[in-house]
């Protein structure tokens, strides 16, 4: 029996999934979000699974099937198409100024431009 290490710390699906860390699987709950809602707030305390769940779900959207080998949505989702992901991060930087603000939504709003394409 191998054992698995508790992720601490870590708040990326991906690298929990391709490591082999413990993963208690709550995707079938993602999946019924995902389903049935439009927007929702998260308001849960620090240390509360927020940004794994936004990775969990950055990588659902990105149709990373292969990810999701051996969780309940694998059994659940049929389709498993890719959506455009736009991935903004706030906790990078310190935004003591509108220009901060301003600097780091022009620099990513450039990158996604490059990435999916601009219209």
């Amino acid at each position: 029996m191998s054992h698995k290490i508790y992720p601490i710390g870590i708040q990326n699906f991906e690298k929990i999934r391709n490591d082999g860390y413990f993963y208690i699987d709550k995707t079938a709950l993602m999946y019924q979000m995902v389903k049935t809602g439009s927007y929702y707030f998260l308001s849960r305390p620090r240390r509360f699974g927020k940004s794994l769940l936004v990775s969990t779900l950055e990588a659902y959207f990105q149709g990373k099937k292969e990810l999701f080998e051996g969780l309940a949505v694998e059994k659940l989702e049929k389709d498993w198409i890719k959506y455009p992901i736009l991935h903004l991060d706030l906790n990078i930087e310190k935004y003591d100024t509108s220009e901060s603000l301003d600097n780091i939504l022009d620099k990513s709003l450039t990158a996604w431009e490059k990435l999916y394409g601009a219209e």
